[in-house]
């Protein structure tokens, strides 16, 4: 459970802001959507092998 501590200078506005970024940070809804719909294994390494060969082509064109 997310806990945030409101102090008394802290508008709700803000403590929203820290709640929603908490929030983000655990992940919590990346998981919802990838478990919505089921990836085979396979199609799983091959979208991961196409993610390392595009981030390694651009850290090759960084260089150069």
């Amino acid at each position: 459970m997310i806990v945030v501590p409101v102090r008394e200078e802290d508008n709700i506005e803000r403590a929203l802001r820290r709640y929603k970024r908490k929030f983000d940070r655990t992940g919590r809804m990346r998981e919802l959507r990838s478990r919505q719909a089921f990836v085979k294994p396979s199609e799983l390494r091959r979208k991961q092998r196409e993610k390392a060969i595009y981030i390694q082509h651009l850290r090759d064109a960084e260089e150069n």
